[in-house]
């Protein structure tokens, strides 16, 4: 669970403000280390080195040092070590030498276990010594100054005193550790503090609060003491599972790496710290030729391959910057503060050069390349969502002109100002749930029976009244927004399946997915939650993703077209015909209807080569077993023609058009009241003609 952006232990470069900071605060820290035991003088520690009891709490500071309480994956100073505790207690008990004494030791073993870099080891026990050394002089100024041959045990009026130790100690930590945080990072030290004061202020009270009782016992009876570590691993494991979940939901599982959600975050927090004369930026970086690996050696291999990507571009960037991965072989890189166009350039020049050094795999080598898309706060976007948007117009621009590194520019952007503005549009239309479903049944030709509805997404927008999903819907698939509004999409199909299931209409609600949303794993357990809220079976919804699924392998191995089988959740095939060389994949997806293309119904009366088209796509469908709907039917004729192919079922402006949710329910009703099943499609066309009825 280890950070995969932690580069602390990169020795900072020489001469460099991080350099200088650190060695004076490790000079000071260290004469102060070394000034303690000499003015203690040997001889007592010696003395000391009897005592069992000594050694019960010089181990109990070691044991407090192995591994740290974390409350957030996301600190950004890392976690507190509940060595603490039992340091500040040797020292209100034994005095300042032997707390920051067996406090180093503890520091050391950490190394020991952690391998962390020797600077960090260093500091860090500067840091811990000075952080004593303020504690004790509050002590001492109170007259409460314990050294090893006379112990020292707080009462009730020393209260104030131990209290304002522990609040020194505190804040010389804190302030020394986000100094070099800040520094690390180029990050404003006011904002390090105020991301980490509150986790840390929380864990450091109950550890230095507990301190004073430690020595209580200790001086009663110390055998008791070591029963201070049964909380404390409580503690301890309670805020491991804490921080796993919460690093579950903001990392990527495969790489570790941030994924979007909290690039988000760290965006925005980056966005909300800058200057007037800052930037930011962002990249967006997609591998090349990537697809190849997978499909030649298969996916275990890829993701090895992504877990190198993920190594190299960690280790390319500054300290401070975040590397994130998006999905797929799709990763962004967040500058926090960068110069100027040009500097942005040459990170991204340099991301390039660690990715093009060849991988060598299963015996194999590879050549890897990536194009870079850049885009800049407050040069070209003014807020996450255009920052993305942005640099993905110039990772494609970099993809097609094989240049790999592009600028966002905006004369180069084929989205018009006004297509931008639509999609901010439509942002604040999921947001405020002004994006509405119409239903269009799908009946059974045979029969006359309703086998279903269709939820189709519509949109009036305030100012340019209705928007054809036909404009709204690729350009969301194009941008961030496609997710939001398939689940948007789903929860309103599922709120509306419910109403109409638990009132006695058990008809089957079809809901258009992406192929990449099919694709996410997160799909399944959020359509679990909702069947499961709204206590309807899985068969009372079905997704349809278009033929082009059936294009990628990826599909048929995707662990989450495996959940959704086995949730029991159908799919559909939507838009069939306009891939006809992948007809004989049909058997490898778990598909329980076929839905063939309007193009290719609407002209099976005009065109021979259409009706020999959907005549075969009717045989092979149910030659696999599976259901044959045509879309698009708005006439007798077709209707009668497809009953004469053995078409199962059909929908479109012949029998029903789109309608909302209340007069779809109407609707249904007069439908289900309905004696005998209206099969007027059926009858010659011309009897149906307006002009004769």
């Amino acid at each position: 669970m280890a950070d995969p952006n932690d580069t602390r232990d990169t020795g900072p470069r020489v001469g460099s403000p991080l350099w200088a900071y650190l060695t004076a605060v490790t000079t000071v820290g260290l004469l102060v280390l070394a000034a303690a035991q000499w003015l203690n003088g040997p001889a007592q520690l010696v003395d000391l080195a009897r005592s069992p009891l000594f050694w019960m709490l010089a181990v109990l500071i070691v044991v407090g040092e192995l591994r740290p309480v974390l409350l957030s994956s996301s600190m950004t100073v890392g976690g507190t070590y509940p060595s603490t505790m039992f340091t500040f207690a040797a020292l209100l008990h034994y005095g300042l030498p032997v707390a920051v004494l067996t406090q180093a030791v503890g520091i050391v073993v950490n190394r020991a276990v952690t391998r962390k870099a020797w600077h960090r080891v260093a500091f860090n026990i500067a840091q811990a010594t000075l952080a004593c050394t303020a504690a004790g002089a509050v002590l001492a100024a109170f007259g409460g100054h314990a050294i090893p041959a006379i112990s020292w045990v707080p009462r009730g009026p020393d209260m104030l005193a131990i209290g304002l130790a522990g609040l020194a100690y505190f804040v010389v930590r804190a302030l020394l550790v986000s100094g070099a945080v800040a520094l690390h990072e180029r990050r404003s030290i006011h904002r390090v503090i105020r991301s980490t004061i509150g986790h840390q202020s929380l864990v450091y009270a109950g550890l230095l609060g507990l301190a004073p009782l430690v020595v209580v016992v200790m001086n009663h009876s110390p055998a008791l003491v070591p029963l201070f570590l049964a909380p404390m691993v409580a503690v301890y494991f309670t805020a491991t599972l804490s921080v796993r979940r919460d690093h579950q939901a903001t990392h990527d599982a495969l790489t570790g790496l941030p994924n979007r959600k909290m690039l988000v975050v760290s965006t925005e927090e980056a966005l909300a710290e800058a200057r007037a004369d800052d930037r930011v930026g962002l990249f967006l970086l997609d591998l090349d030729r990537f697809k190849e690996v997978n499909d030649t050696l298969g996916h275990p291999v890829g993701d090895r391959l992504l877990q190198i990507v993920a190594h190299r571009l960690i280790h390319s960037v500054r300290p401070g910057d975040v590397v994130a991965r998006l999905g797929g072989d799709e990763f962004a890189v967040l500058l926090p503060s960068i110069r100027d166009a040009a500097a942005a350039r040459e990170v991204a020049a340099r991301l390039r050069v660690a990715l093009t050094e060849p991988v060598r795999l299963e015996g194999m080598t590879f050549d890897l390349d990536a194009s870079v898309g850049i885009a800049l706060y407050p040069d070209h976007a003014p807020d996450f969502e255009m920052l993305m948007q942005r640099s993905d117009v110039a990772m494609y621009l970099a993809k097609e002109a094989r240049t790999g590194v592009e600028i966002y520019v905006a004369d180069k952007d084929r989205n018009s100002p006004e297509r931008l503005n639509l999609l901010g549009d439509l942002r604040r239309a999921i947001d405020r749930s002004e994006l509405r479903l119409y239903y269009q049944p799908k009946l059974d030709l045979a029969s006359g029976q309703v086998r279903g509805v269709e939820a189709l997404l519509r949109w009036r927008h305030p100012e340019r009244g209705m928007i054809s999903p036909g404009e709204f819907v690729p350009m969301a698939e194009q941008s961030y927004l496609m997710r939001h509004l398939t689940q948007y999409v789903i929860d309103a199909a599922l709120e509306q399946t419910a109403h109409w299931w638990h009132t006695g209409l058990h008809e089957q609600v079809s809901v258009n997915v992406s192929a990449r949303d099919l694709l996410d794993s997160a799909l399944p357990e959020r359509l679990g939650a909702g069947l499961a809220q709204y206590r309807l079976p899985p068969k009372a919804i079905q997704l349809e993703v278009t033929e082009r699924v059936l294009m990628t392998d990826q599909a048929y191995t995707a662990d989450a077209v495996r959940a959704l089988a086995s949730l029991g959740v159908p799919l559909a095939l939507d838009d069939f015909g306009t891939g006809y060389s992948s007809l004989v994949r049909l058997q490898r997806l778990p598909v329980a209807e076929v839905k063939i293309d309007a193009s290719f119904v609407r002209r099976i009366g005009e065109s021979k080569d259409d009706e020999r088209i959907v005549r075969s796509i009717v045989d092979l469908v149910r030659s696999l077993g599976l259901r044959s709907v045509a879309e698009g039917v708005e006439s007798a004729d077709v209707a009668a023609r497809l009953v004469d192919m053995g078409c199962e079922l059909a929908q479109g402006w012949l029998f029903a058009e789109p309608m909302s949710a209340a007069d779809a329910t109407v609707w249904l009703r007069e439908r289900r009241d309905r004696a005998e099943p209206d099969l007027g499609f059926l009858r010659p066309a011309e009897v149906l003609d307006p002009q004769t009825a």
